[in-house]
């Protein structure tokens, strides 16, 4: 048997706003949550109370997330910033035998 190898290169990763899909999700998540608070009663009744917790948790989850991509972000803006930088600073530097 012999191992797969992919034909072609994989395409690069999309790269949209993440910061405001993943505040989305947070607010969709907790407006469920928030939904549903007030038939804590039928829910605990029927068994279905974990649905109750699972939008809190997903919630709180979607609030490190959104801390971690705003991260993110900021840490590829400063790289690219520093990149910038360097690549001024080296253009602007005369090479050998040119008179600045």
């Amino acid at each position: 048997m012999t191992k797969w190898t992919p034909r072609h290169e994989a395409p690069e990763p999309l790269e949209g706003n993440v910061v405001a899909t993943i505040t989305g999700g947070t607010i969709v998540w907790f407006v469920l949550f928030l939904v549903q608070l007030p038939f804590y009663g039928r829910l605990s009744d029927g068994g279905h109370l974990w649905w109750l917790w699972t939008c809190l948790a997903a919630g709180g989850l979607g609030l490190v997330g959104v801390w971690y991509v705003r991260k993110r972000d900021a840490a590829i803006k400063r790289h690219a910033a520093a990149r910038d930088r360097e690549r001024d600073a080296a253009e602007s530097v005369p090479s050998e035998g040119e008179t600045g």
